[in-house]
């Protein structure tokens, strides 16, 4: 009974608002936004129902308007040029709201869990290489940060919790991505415009959870939570409640592309992650009104995930979900995947070189989004192989001017015969293949590199980025 007179009192309290509402906005439509560049970016907002809503840009002095519906939302289409800023916005709806210090430039949702949530400064006993240089020279306006808040929430919320965008600085970028600042500063020191990053992460997360409810229908061993107080307590590791809490509020922005860091929370179901990779980027594609959005993802680093697990219970090697990873990217239009396999900790799932990661991902986006060309932005992919004998020749993609183990040995290629048992096997590198053999075994089937919890890169394009680990078979 207290929580049905409750429920009224809040119901009754929101109706007044919102008959007495002025316009009312998404916290991240505000004061320093950073709006995508030669584009049609969506705003939206509320305000009393059959309300006219005028917008007004200052970069075109152009004029807009809209009539908000039944439920007081309304939403509009403005038109961006080049880049360039500071600007305003004023939005009336007889009563004016004035957005200042607005940004014309390149907009990215940075996502994940705790590898890309990982801030420039840190975890607590968890350093970031370098990270006190880069902070120190962080000051630069043209960058702005938004970090969506944690919110785990059973059904879509309309809006975030609190937060407001920030220009880079110490005491902001400190605080920020890791990933996503290395990312974006990069970005900005090659394309010279505003960029704007959005950082939407949660440590310890299944991908599941950043998923929304039809995206997650053809998965019927996922279980969604109720819509309900049902008793059962929810988490960041319940299907469909980060999506809910802090991509659905979002999603609509208009963005250039997404970075995405995450897949340590499903190592344990790596043929299920390789489905449901292409499953959460359609999402994120239908939801931004862009079946074609640019989106690079981070394969998981090399680590220890026994770690995790006790001696009752099974032990996982992630190198499985590694491959998954690098599986799902044929099935994923515009997209790429970078590879970590040379950064990894053996005791520590956050590496501390970020600066790599945040790099490559900006090499990336700089090749395959903005057409720039001259340089290595991929890791060398397995392709396929050839069976001559006794001697297994494995070809890679993205090494069009060869390969290299830098003058160490390579050590951490497999081969397996027809018992499926794989063994050490001798590898060299001739004329842009490896040679992969074992006097244990005279007709080899099968070969995998690098295939274990945790492993240090041996093989390399000349361009320096380190080989995916890979296998052959589907045993």
């Amino acid at each position: 009974m207290k929580f049905t007179k409750l429920f009224f009192a809040i119901a009754l309290s929101l109706s007044f608002q919102m008959l007495e509402a002025k316009v009312s906005l998404p916290y991240f439509i505000a004061d320093n936004m950073v709006l995508q560049q030669a584009a049609k970016p969506l705003i939206w907002g509320w305000s009393s129902p059959q309300t006219k809503i005028t917008v007004t840009t200052s970069w075109n002095n152009k004029k807009q308007t809209t009539v908000t519906g039944a439920d007081g939302k309304w939403s509009l289409r403005l038109e961006t040029a080049a880049a360039g800023g500071p600007y305003e916005m004023t939005i009336t709806d007889g009563e004016t709201l004035t957005l200042k210090n607005i940004l014309i430039g390149e907009v990215w949702l940075c996502s994940g869990q705790s590898n890309m949530e990982m801030p420039l400064k840190g975890f607590r006993d968890q350093p970031i290489l370098g990270s006190n240089e880069a902070i120190i020279h962080s000051n630069n306006d043209q960058i702005r940060l938004y970090t969506v808040p944690r919110s785990v929430q059973r059904t879509p919320q309309d809006t975030c919790k609190m937060q407001v965008w920030k220009s880079a600085a110490p005491e902001t970028v400190s605080n920020f991505s890791a990933t996503a600042y290395y990312f974006g500063k990069t970005l900005y020191d090659q394309l010279k415009v505003p960029i704007g990053l959005i950082n939407i992460s949660y440590g310890g997360s299944v991908i599941e959870a950043f998923m929304d409810e039809a995206s997650l229908k053809e998965f019927a061993d996922i279980k969604r939570p109720s819509l309900t107080e049902d008793g059962v307590k929810i988490n960041n590791n319940t299907p469909t409640t980060l999506y809910n809490g802090m991509l659905h509020p979002f999603l609509g922005y208009t963005i250039k592309g997404c970075i995405w860091y995450q897949g340590e929370s499903n190592n344990s179901r790596p043929k299920q992650y390789e489905s449901l990779m292409p499953a959460f980027v359609k999402m994120i594609r239908a939801k931004s009104l862009n079946d074609s959005l640019p989106f690079y993802y981070a394969q998981i680093a090399p680590y220890n995930y026994t770690n995790f697990t006790t001696d009752s219970a099974p032990k996982f090697n992630s190198a499985y979900l590694r491959d998954a990873q690098r599986k799902a990217l044929a099935n994923i239009s515009n997209a790429g995947m970078i590879v970590l396999t040379d950064i990894g900790e053996e005791f520590n799932i956050h590496p501390s070189n970020k600066e790599i990661g945040g790099k490559r991902f900006a090499y990336m986006a700089m090749a395959k989004t903005y057409n720039q060309k001259g340089f290595g932005y991929a890791s060398p992919l397995y392709d396929n192989l050839e069976i001559k004998g006794n001697v297994i020749a494995v070809k890679f993609t993205n090494s069009i001017n060869g390969l290299t183990s830098y003058g160490k040995p390579i050590t951490n290629f497999e081969i397996a015969g027809a018992d499926k048992v794989y063994r050490p096997a001798r590898a060299v590198i001739n004329n842009g293949r490896v040679l992969v053999s074992s006097p244990e075994i005279e007709k080899p089937v099968a070969v995998r590199y690098a295939f274990k919890d945790f492993v240090v890169a041996e093989l390399f394009n000349t361009e320096g980025f380190p080989a995916s680990s890979f296998r052959s078979d589907n045993w």
